[in-house]
């Protein structure tokens, strides 16, 4: 960056010098006009400027090569010290794996993700059915027949119904679509031997950086044995409690789902215990977390349109319809996105978190220490917690002991412009199962 700002100030200087030289000779001949040895000189000035200019344009454009590559290569080099070779995102073959039972407005979804999907055969798209609505698989089809290999259709072959006693029966649709995500998947990894699979469902629309997103994080996902998977959500991602910057990321501790993306090697662990509902609660569970994290965005990469289904349009109306969807596409692929690696990250994030200003919520809520940039708000106990997040209007439930979008028990949000921390006390020693 020195080097171009230092070409562009010579070229300034050189500039400036031979507009004055171009004045000075005209100034000579103000009533007479400019003679000819004169006009052969600011001629010679002009081309000699022209050629400067475009010489320099070349160079300019050399060294912004020169840094692209540059910064390229690092990001290799920084890539390969954690065990990956191929670090070029262009390289990646990822499926994404689109689940539909009876909605016909698939087509909606689906014209979102044809819309931003890179040329080529990068993203094949597998629509994996259950249900047996015809209607919906009419819908689906027409797509297979356009879109010429690069969609696929799969259909659940296992409808019968599933026999549950009284008090379970409310929850049959639960444990349909466990039995159909544990099917699908093992299509995806067995069958059609994807090595990784970007997990959607048909009522989701999708930012325009969605496959840059994906792409550039992959990398990490591989290279980080603490990671286990890429999501595009964010739980408090609300219009007002999210920052401007799309290029926030973060790891947490909260598995999100709605639009993530799974490594063959996780799926070949969960599958043999995959479990009969319930399955993304499953999964954040200790038991199958093993303390491993996800990425996820400030800004969602997916919005969804899905009022009704299975869970009755819950949180829908309060909370689902206000998520902000990214509308700045962002070139991750041009990113050095290593800062999410744990070893770079945990020491940044907890230095930023504790060497932020304490305040109350009160203080947030009335806003106090408004010229702050940030404030932390410390809770140490499960009311506190949820007393605080009421408050302050993001998620306060918890899975398995884990806080929505936490990061060692840290909970990051925007309130009024000013980002908020709501954090347990310095030295946290890890969560409580029992907070739920």
């Amino acid at each position: 960056m020195r080097r171009k700002q230092l070409v562009s100030l010579v070229v300034l200087i050189f500039l400036t010098w031979n507009i004055l030289m171009y004045y000075f000779l005209v100034s000579k001949n103000p009533t007479k006009g400019i003679d000819e040895s004169v006009s052969n000189k600011i001629k010679w000035l002009q081309n000699d400027i022209e050629k400067q200019i475009r010489d320099n344009e070349k160079l300019l454009e050399d060294l912004r090569q020169i840094q692209e590559d540059t910064v390229k290569k690092e990001k290799g080099n920084k890539l390969k010290t954690h065990g990956v070779k191929d670090t070029d995102p262009a390289t990646h073959k990822i499926a994404v794996l689109m689940f539909s039972c009876d909605r016909t407005t698939v087509s909606r979804s689906l014209d979102s993700l044809l819309k931003i999907r890179p040329k080529g055969d990068r993203f094949p798209i597998v629509v994996s059915q259950d249900c047996g609505h015809k209607p919906t698989s009419d819908v689906i089809q027409t797509y297979v027949k356009k879109e010429k290999g690069l969609v696929t259709h799969i259909k659940h072959p296992n409808l019968t119904d599933i026999n549950l006693p009284s008090p379970k029966k409310k929850f049959k649709g639960y444990y349909k679509i466990a039995r159909h995500y544990k099917w699908a998947l093992d299509q995806i990894f067995h069958k059609f031997n994807y090595t990784a699979v970007i997990i959607v469902e048909d009522d989701l629309e999708y930012s325009p950086d969605f496959f840059d997103y994906f792409s550039a994080t992959y990398p990490i996902l591989k290279a980080d044995p603490t990671l286990w998977c890429v999501s595009a959500w964010n739980d408090n991602g609300k219009i007002g409690m999210v920052s401007d910057d799309p290029e926030l990321l973060y790891r947490s501790d909260f598995f999100p789902g709605l639009g993530w993306m799974l490594e063959k090697h996780v799926w070949l662990e969960l599958s043999p215990k995959w479990p009969d509902s319930f399955w993304d609660d499953w999964m954040r569970h200790p038991d199958q977390r093993k303390k491993r994290v996800c990425i996820r965005p400030e800004i969602c990469r997916t919005s969804t349109f899905g009022k009704k289904g299975v869970s009755k349009g819950l949180f829908f109306d309060k909370h689902l319809k206000f998520i902000k969807l990214n509308e700045k596409p962002i070139d991750f692929t041009k990113k050095d996105l290593t800062y999410l690696i744990q070893e770079n990250y945990d020491p940044t994030f907890h230095q930023t978190v504790y060497g932020t200003p304490l305040a109350s919520v009160t203080d947030v809520i009335a806003l106090r220490k408004k010229s702050l940039p940030a404030l932390r708000v410390q809770y140490s106990t499960k009311e506190e917690f949820k007393s605080a997040a009421k408050t302050l209007k993001i998620m306060e439930d918890f899975k398995a002991g884990v806080p929505r979008v936490a990061y060692h028990g840290v909970v990051s949000f925007m309130r009024s412009g000013q980002r908020i921390y709501l954090a347990p006390p310095e030295g946290w020693k890890g969560y409580d199962t029992s907070w739920t």
